[in-house]
């Protein structure tokens, strides 16, 4: 599975290493990902996504099924 994760839709981003001598080579900057269980209430199983950290606070602010439908209607939901 790629490097993206299912409730945001961050993905890992690319950029420059630049030394003291103000050299520059690729890097890339990978998301804090977490494969984390959530319990639906709704429905009353146990979902395993692959989340960022910020999505993980963002879910414990606002419940699971709330911020699903938000990620659904911005398009970054991707289960």
């Amino acid at each position: 599975m790629a490097r993206v994760c299912q409730i945001t839709g961050k993905r890992t981003r690319s950029g420059n290493n630049v030394s003291h001598a103000n050299n520059k080579t690729k890097r890339k900057f990978y998301p804090n990902l977490q494969k984390k269980r959530f319990f639906v209430e709704s429905t009353g199983e146990w979902v395993t996504l692959k989340v960022s950290t910020s999505a993980i606070k963002t879910i414990n602010k606002n419940g699971l099924e709330l911020t699903l439908q938000k990620a659904h209607q911005r398009g970054t939901l991707s289960l």
